[in-house]
């Protein structure tokens, strides 16, 4: 009786586990994470790139406008590895505290979502250009330094138009209402085909807005 070698199963990008090669070079850590304050609401996201000595050698951090934490959190994922390839990083230890982006990446949950479905695709693909590439999840208090990031880009945008909120509030599972998305009056008036405010509207670029017209008769 011939006896066969046990199968194998070969070594992929997204992994739990990922051999070991003498000429690996060393990982980089890059934290990050992303949120928003009403679920969709305003969102950001914030990275920290440490080297392989575990110094910080930059800090990322953007407003991105009206989203969902979810796509958040990719944006935060795709900022990151763009970060990796335009600076020659050659080997990346991604560490997120969003579950569902590290089992979506690698492979664990399927990605059902339209909204995601097209960053996913381009996280993984901007993934497989590196020599050495793996995703872990953390938990919040381990990723506090990306937290704070997206909470400062969050802020900052949100100064120009309300009050802030606590980013990722600790019931998150549940959509909170933030002043800044409470409805507001305002006066405007129809003229030469368009819609003409009569007074100023200080928001961020490219905020989407909700018209309810309502039509007033001048006496």
């Amino acid at each position: 009786m011939v006896r066969r070698p046990p199968a194998t199963r070969p070594a992929g990008l997204f992994t739990d586990t990922e051999p070991e090669t003498k000429s690996r070079p060393a990982a980089y850590q890059l934290n990050i994470d992303g949120g928003s304050r009403g679920n969709p609401g305003p969102a950001s996201y914030g990275v920290v790139v440490r080297n392989e000595r575990g110094e910080i050698v930059a800090k990322l951090k953007k407003y991105i406008g009206r989203t969902t934490n979810n796509v958040a959190e990719y944006y935060g994922l795709i900022a990151a590895l763009d970060y990796a390839q335009s600076n020659g990083l050659r080997s990346l230890r991604v560490e997120s505290d969003s579950e569902l982006l590290v089992r979506q990446m690698r492979g664990h949950y399927k990605v059902k979502s339209a909204d995601l479905r097209p960053l996913f695709e381009r996280a993984r693909k901007m993934a497989q250009t590196f020599e050495a590439f793996r995703i872990d999840h953390v938990y919040r208090a381990q990723n506090s330094e990306a937290d704070a990031l997206a909470n400062e880009a969050l802020d900052e945008t949100a100064r120009r138009s309300g009050p802030a909120v606590a980013l990722k509030p600790e019931n998150a599972d549940k959509p909170t209402v933030s002043p800044d998305n409470a409805p507001r009056k305002l006066r405007a008036q129809y003229r030469d085909g368009s819609l003409h405010l009569l007074e100023p509207l200080d928001l961020p670029e490219n905020t989407e807005v909700e018209i309810v017209l309502r039509l007033r008769t001048k006496r």
